[in-house]
């Protein structure tokens, strides 16, 4: 069963759904992706290899997500990213390793670049991202909307897409567009502080891997590897690509 545990004030208050699992070595903290949430195939079988070999392993869900309170339309990357860290510095004792998949990848580097300047003790010894959506809400949103789309946002405040993950569409709120403008990493050099690895699907229809190459480029002094997986989707959660992300968090530590 979740703990749960609340993150913000007043009226911004809710609850966040937590899976803690005790252990040794750097806790491995898992980021979803947008609309996801902790009982996922990827992170499930996280649990599942942190289970078998003693790990330390922390999971949770995103306000409006699976198991936490709060409406999903109510959601930016300021809110998501302020779960985070509120998950991360309550439950985490030492210096962490992040796996961020997709929209977890960028608060990932978020969380990272705020616990480097507030919380050094708590900063990941390294970063694992996979399928990376990075500036996800400019780059892969809204500069691929036709100017239709945009007149909608614009207009009514929320544009209702269709997504291949769900059979009800995802609301991309005018909120979360202008929210996520003032969280964007690429244009500048993006500082970890740790080793970095990149599992990116060469057949990805939603983060293309030009995407991923672009990140590389902006990751400049760490230590960078990608890994780039030629039949890999978005999800990369078949048999051999979970082997592929156990293999990246064992070589960190």
């Amino acid at each position: 069963m979740p703990q749960s545990v609340t993150v913000g004030q007043g009226a911004q208050a809710r609850s966040i759904a937590v899976l803690s699992r005790e252990g040794k070595g750097p806790p491995v903290v898992w980021l979803g992706g947008f609309k996801s949430d902790m009982r996922a195939t990827k992170a499930t079988s996280l649990d599942e290899w942190a289970d078998r070999n003693g790990r330390a392993f922390l999971r949770f869900d995103y306000s409006g997500h699976g198991e936490s309170g709060g409406a999903f339309e109510d959601g930016t990357i300021s809110r998501w990213l302020e779960d985070a860290l509120g998950v991360i510095e309550r439950f985490v004792k030492e210096r962490p390793i992040f796996i961020g998949s997709s929209m977890g990848g960028w608060i990932s580097l978020l969380a990272a670049r705020h616990l480097m300047e507030k919380r050094p003790d708590l900063a990941p010894v390294g970063i694992v991202l996979i399928a990376p959506a990075v500036d996800m809400t400019e780059r892969l949103m809204w500069d691929r909307f036709p100017e239709d789309l945009k007149r909608v946002v614009e207009e009514t405040g929320v544009y209702h897409r269709p997504s291949a993950y769900s059979e009800e569409p995802y609301p991309i709120t005018k909120a979360l567009i202008e929210d996520g403008r003032t969280h964007l990493l690429l244009g500048q050099p993006i500082l970890t502080g740790c080793p970095v690895h990149i599992l990116q699907g060469m057949e990805d229809p939603d983060v293309p891997w030009s995407h991923a190459l672009q990140l590389v480029e902006h990751l400049p002094g760490d230590s960078v590897s990608l890994t780039l997986i030629k039949d890999g989707d978005h999800r990369l959660s078949r048999p051999e690509d979970i082997e592929r992300l156990i293999a990246a968090v064992e070589a960190i530590g």
